[in-house]
Order: C-alpha cells, then structure tokens, then sequence
C-alpha cells in the first residue's frame, strides 16, 4: 500500500497487525521508561539525598555504553536476527529495573546501585535501539517510512505524557510502583514482538549469519567486525548528508542533556515543585512531542524535508531558553511552552531524520550507519550531562540550565551545509 493509499485509511499503517503489535509493545514500554527518566532520579534526590552531581550521573550512565560499545553492537545487529535481539534486550531490561525496587523493600539500595542498574540497562538499550532501526523497514515499504516513523513517535509521545504524568501519582505511595512498572512494560513489548509474524516467505527466525566461532577462527571474525565496523563509520563519515546530522545530534545531545540531568533538581530544588507537580509539569512536554509526531509528515510534504529539517531544530532551539526562566506562580508558563517546543522540534526531526536514513543507506549498511551516527550523538550525552552536574555545582543549577540551553540553541546552525540548506528535500537514494 502506497503512503498515499495509507493516508486516505484512518488508521493506515495501523490497520496492519505487524506493524500494530510494534506500535503496541514499544509504546507501552515508552510510558515505563517515561516514568522511570522522573522516576529515578527523584528516588535520587528524595529518597537517597543525592547531590546534584550524582543526579547527573544516573543520565551519563545511561548513555555512556555508546561511547564503549555503539560500533562493534552496529556490526553485530548487522549480523543477527533483528527480532529474536530485541525480545531479548526486552527480558534483561525487564530484570534489570525490577532489582531497584527489590532493593528499596529489603533496605539495599544505594546511588552505586542505581547508577549500575542505569549503566547496564544503557548497555541493553545500544543493541535495541539499533536492531529497532534496523527492523522496522523489513516491516513497512519504502513509501510508509515516514508514517511509520510518525505514528511510532506519536504513541511514544502519548506515553510519555502518560508516564511522566503518572510518576507523581506514584510517588505519592513510593517509588516502587513507578519502576516496577517499567519493569512490566519490557515484559509487554517482548510478548508483542513475540506474536509478530515474518513476512510471507520469510523464515520465523533467520538464522545469523555468523556461525559458531572456534579459536582458529576467532582473530578472523575479530578483524571481520573491525573492518564493517570502519566501513560503517567511514560511511557516515563521508556522506554531505549523514555527516552534519551526526554532528548535529552530538552537539544538541551534549547540550540538551544537560538540561535533561538537571531538570528534576532545578524543579524540586529551585523552583520549590513536589513530586506529583514535577511529574504533571515534565509530563507537558509531552504534548508537544505528540504534536511534532502528527505533523512532521505534513510539514516536509509542504515545505519539503530538508527546509523542514532546519525550521523545527533552528525555532525549537531558541524556545529551550524559556527554560531557566521557570519560577513559581505564572512563570510555569516558560517551563510549559519551552519544553513543549523544544519537545516537538526533536521529535518531528526524529521522524524526518530517521525515515531519511532507512530509505537512502543500503539496507547491509543501516546498522552500521545507524550505530556510528549514535556513537558520536548518544556519545555527547553522558559528557553534556557531566558537565551540566559540574555546573550546576559551581555555578549553581539555574546558571547551569543557561549555559547548556544556550549551547542547544546555538546547534542548530550546524545544519546549515549547502547539500541541506540549497535542497527542498533530503535524496531518497546516494
């Protein structure tokens, strides 16, 4: 069904089982992770007392594994079946984000086991994320790439609201509920991806390509991932167009990160919010994600990809400075709006950028691509949300939201090379 034939249905892609059980498990395990970015960190700041540079942490820990394993997980998801990777992903992440609640009930929990937990469900997320990229084109054509992307952005949105918003409740009974309900939340998108059924023709588990590897064999295969692995990184390296989007990506991330890690701080600490006010005001960031979602498609077929690209990151970063202006009373407002924006201008690029690259690298190459883009992109996080603890310390937490949402504002330019600025729309094939 063409993108066109699919806009004139209601429901379009979703009409689809495959694509609704994808669309079913990953917005359900959206709204747990949604509930567990607030969650964590105000276990962190509540329960554990920790400081604002431990706070920090718990967000670099996250997505530090980039840093140490994004390109050889690239080749790897190259060489493995994309399904079968991430139901596992799924029960391990499920594993990991019970134990703190565990914890917590038999007196255990420490930051140390936070930040472990954090570290090691970063490490899962690298290989899902990447196999998730890589697995939704073998699902939807060409044509339906965008839509695909959009509604997917969309129910994660709508999850995020959800998760976000409900964190308060949570927390008014302890912050237990919120993370075991993440925990449950993988458990749904494995048994979603469980009853997805292969295309005709396709077997029910492709086997992987790479066979079992004995030690005559072992430096072979070693020097066999090394070289996919530069040949994916030279990809991304040389391309007019992956090339500034990688280094957009790193330089909003290392920015807007930093916001990220200080967010919950600056709201309990700074503007005097409780629990359930943090979680409904982080929730409404959500609606603007969701509004990014639902037009992004609509934006580029009008004004085309490529200008639509600029437009949302370029007016998205200039709102993020709203956000030091937070204060009790009616300058929630200035929380409200700018994350808002800034929430859809990511999530409407997220759906341009991501339908751009599975449609124009080779499908042999995409998990490669998509891992070396990530290594250098997700790679910026950990160090922005570093830096943004060690200034929010020295120079105190509001100051520490200016220097980095000026930085985000600022990353947009980075966009602005001729292959992009001179087109109308990104090219469907190098």
């Amino acid at each position: 069904m063409t993108a066109v034939a699919a806009r004139r249905r209601p429901f379009g892609l979703l009409r689809q089982r495959n694509f609704r059980l994808l669309w079913t498990g990953e917005t359900v395990s959206t709204a747990g992770n949604a509930m567990a970015t607030v969650g964590v960190p105000l276990l962190a700041v509540t329960v554990l007392h920790a400081s604002t540079f431990a706070v920090a942490a718990l967000t670099a820990a996250a997505y530090l594994p980039w840093l140490v394993i994004g390109l050889p997980a690239g080749a790897w998801v190259d060489r493995l079946p994309a399904r079968p990777l991430m139901i596992t992903c799924d029960v391990i992440s499920a594993l990991l984000f019970a134990s703190l609640p565990v914890a917590a009930w038999t007196g255990v929990l420490t930051t140390g086991l936070v930040v472990a937990v954090a570290l090691l469900a970063g490490a899962v997320n690298v290989f899902f994320a990447t196999a998730y990229q890589v697995y939704l084109p073998s699902l939807v054509g060409p044509d339906e790439l965008v839509e695909g992307n959009a509604k997917l952005q969309a129910g994660l949105s709508v999850a995020s609201i959800t998760g976000r918003g409900a964190v308060g409740l949570a927390q008014a009974v302890g912050a237990a509920p919120s993370l075991l309900f993440n925990a449950g939340s993988f458990l749904v998108s494995a048994a979603c991806l469980l009853r997805i059924r292969p295309p005709d023709g396709a077997p029910a588990t492709p086997p992987a390509p790479v066979p079992k590897v004995r030690s005559k064999v072992r430096s072979k295969v070693r020097s066999t991932v090394r070289a996919e692995v530069a040949q994916g990184v030279r990809w991304v390296a040389r391309d007019p167009y992956f090339r500034p989007l990688t280094l957009y990506a790193a330089l909003s991330n290392l920015a807007y990160s930093g916001n990220l890690a200080l967010v919950v701080v600056f709201l309990v600490r700074v503007v005097g919010l409780g629990s359930l006010a943090v979680g409904l005001v982080t929730a409404t960031g959500g609606i603007g994600g969701l509004t990014g979602a639902l037009i992004a498609g609509r934006l580029a077929r009008t004004f085309g990809s490529a200008r639509t690209l600029i437009l949302v990151n370029l007016s998205s970063g200039m709102f993020s400075l709203l956000i030091p202006l937070t204060a009790r009373g009616p300058r929630l407002a200035c929380y409200v709006v700018g994350a808002a924006v800034v929430s859809g201008g990511i999530i409407a690029s997220n759906v341009i950028a991501a339908s751009f690259r599975q449609e124009y690298c080779p499908p042999s190459m995409l998990g490669r691509a998509t891992a070396s883009m990530r290594l250098v992109a997700f790679g910026a996080v950990p160090l922005g949300a570093l830096l943004a603890g060690a200034l929010g310390t020295a120079l105190g937490v509001r100051n520490g939201l200016w220097a980095d949402l000026s930085l985000y504002a600022a990353s947009g330019s980075l966009l602005l090379t001729r292959s992009i600025r001179t087109a109308r729309d990104l090219p469907r094939r190098p």
